[in-house]
């Protein structure tokens, strides 16, 4: 009940950020920023678990300089990440103690990597001609793999997908999950095409690439969101804890929740730019 509430408070925000008008963009960037800074903050908590001491702050510091840089100017977001993590190799050299240095030193950067560079892309995407159709595209189809791979694997899971990594995870609701995902890919072409057609208007826009281009990336993008799953539930195995963080109840913490989105959403962008430069 706790994860049903949580979601449905958390959901209608999310969209209401996606569809803020192009003048509000600004709003959208800060937003994901603070999620993106509240995962790495968790995301050194789980490094902290294994005795290293990253600073935290000093990473919260260089999300919001990436996201901030990212927003001013959009080409130079690499070489950004490249001086911030150079800024955050020097601070632990001359902060951490000496037989921490390299431990705090490479989980800050890889935070940075991590939950920083990983989401920027989000932004990135929202700025495009049909941005928001994007994000919304992404968001569904990475929750509704979630959902059904959740549901199918409970009641009927029987092959081990990564038992070493995730134990409860399933080959049966692995695949539930991509047809889930393709399944609701579907459902939102033809809820376009139904308001463009009943209402006149272009809320969802995805008209530019036939059917099966959308559909072929909703099960890429399924498969590529279960593989970021369970590098975060690596992660966590390895630091031996259950949830990265409480803050969200029924959910564990945010970096619990938007592990998938982690490499999805960069893989959205990618696919998205290769695609436009032919």
């Amino acid at each position: 009940m706790k994860r049903v509430v949580t979601a449905i408070v958390l959901i209608p925000f999310v969209f209401v950020l996606v569809f803020l008008p192009p003048h509000w963009q600004a709003l959208f960037v800060v937003a994901t920023a603070v999620v993106a800074a509240l995962a790495g903050w968790e995301y050194l908590g789980l490094a902290r678990a294994l005795g290293a001491d990253p600073p935290r702050i000093a990473l919260v510091v260089a999300i919001f300089a990436l996201f901030g840089a990212s927003y001013q100017w959009p080409d130079q977001t690499a070489p950004t990440l490249g001086i911030l993590a150079l800024l955050l190799l020097i601070w632990c050299t001359f902060l951490s103690p000496i037989q921490r240095v390299l431990p705090d030193a490479s989980n800050a950067v890889f935070g940075l990597l991590y939950t920083g560079f990983t989401l920027v892309s989000l932004p990135a995407l929202r700025q495009q001609s049909n941005g928001p159709s994007l994000v919304v595209f992404l968001l569904c189809v990475v929750w509704a793999g979630d959902i059904a791979a959740l549901y199918v694997g409970r009641a009927w899971g029987r092959h081990k997908l990564a038992p070493s990594i995730s134990p409860n995870k399933s080959w049966e609701g692995s695949v539930a999950s991509v047809l889930g995902s393709m399944a609701v890919a579907g459902g939102l072409l033809a809820l376009a095409d139904a308001l463009a057609t009943h209402f006149n208007t272009a809320v969802l826009s995805f008209a530019e690439d036939p059917i099966w281009y959308w559909l072929a990336l909703a099960a890429f993008l399924n498969v590529v969101a279960q593989v970021g799953d369970l590098a975060e539930s690596a992660l966590k195995r390895s630091a031996g804890v259950k949830d990265s963080g409480t803050i969200l109840p029924g959910h564990g913490g945010v970096l619990d929740r938007i592990d998938a989105l982690l490499l999805a959403a960069p893989a959205l962008w990618y696919v998205h730019l290769i695609h436009h430069s032919f």
